[in-house]
This record gives structure tokens, C-alpha cells and sequence, in this order.
């Protein structure tokens, strides 16, 4: 059995460092101190520090999938047909390989895998779904289109 990863305790500062930066990482050190009332020597530390201790995995810009030609998106729920280690890394390995699955979560429940795909149209779409139940152990899968995204991640809440 794992044991969680303890961390140390963020403070109030600490917690407005990482709300602002989650909703805007490109603004600069200077207005970042400014955002957290903060000068910007010691914010700069506090945000290598919490780089360091893992808090901050990365930086990115959200692209808009539409003007790029991947607005569409689709949920589908992925059976296995046996619940065995081999079985499960075989089809983490396929996972991996096809580009268009965005997010992939093993789940807990009536079903095995459930991922997030992103393409163009439904012609491409049937090209993932192929490679999907091509790879050896799914036994069953179901798509949900989405038709509208009514609520977006906006990240954690802090």
C-alpha cells in the first residue's frame, strides 16, 4: 500500500501566488507580486519554491481547439474484456500511441477507461474509434458526443 506524499503547509500567500498564477501564468513577477500584496524579490522565491516542491507542474497557454481545427469531442467509455495487469498496460501502451485521445482515466464502476477525444469531424473520428477497439482486450466501448461545453475547468480551487 502507497503512502501519501506528505507536503508542507501553504500559507495564505502561498495560496494567492498559485490562484493567480492558475488563472493567468504569464503575468509577470512584478504584477504578480502587486496581485498578492507582496514585493517581488520574495514572490519570486515563493514561486521557484513552489515549483521545486511540485505545486506548480508546468505552464501553458489554452488554445481554442475550433480555429484549429479539433472542435470536435467525444467521451468514450472503454470495457475491457479481462481485469488483468498485462491487459492493462497493453492497452495504457495503445492509449499512448493515438494522438487525437486528449485525456484518458482509469475509473472505478461499471466500466474500465474513460477518455476524451479530440478531432475534426466524425470521419476522423471513426478512424480513433477504429484504432480503439482494434487494440487487444477491449471488449465493449461506448461514445458520447458532446454537443456543448457548459461548464469549463477553470482549475483547482483554492
Amino acid at each position: 500500500m502507497s503512502q501519501p506524499k506528505v507536503s508542507r503547509a501553504l500559507d495564505r500567500i502561498d495560496l494567492a501566488i498559485l490562484d493567480v498564477l492558475q488563472k493567468n501564468g504569464k503575468l509577470s513577477n512584478v504584477n504578480l507580486a502587486k496581485e498578492v500584496n507582496l514585493s517581488p524579490s520574495p514572490c519570486l522565491d515563493r514561486v521557484k519554491r513552489l515549483e521545486k516542491d511540485g505545486f506548480i507542474e508546468s505552464y501553458r497557454a489554452v488554445l481554442n481547439a475550433e480555429k484549429l481545427n479539433q472542435g470536435l469531442m467525444a467521451h468514450v467509455q472503454i470495457t475491457l474484456a479481462k481485469s488483468t495487469t498485462d491487459v492493462f498496460k497493453d492497452f495504457k501502451k495503445h492509449v499512448l500511441a493515438i494522438p487525437e485521445v486528449a485525456e484518458c482515466d482509469m475509473v472505478a464502476g461499471g466500466f474500465d477507461y474513460l477518455l476524451k477525444i479530440r478531432v475534426a469531424d466524425m470521419a476522423q473520428y471513426r478512424e480513433v474509434l477504429g484504432k480503439l477497439v482494434d487494440i487487444p482486450g477491449v471488449a465493449t466501448n461506448y461514445t458520447y458526443m458532446i454537443i456543448e461545453k457548459v461548464k469549463k475547468d477553470a482549475g483547482l480551487l483554492l
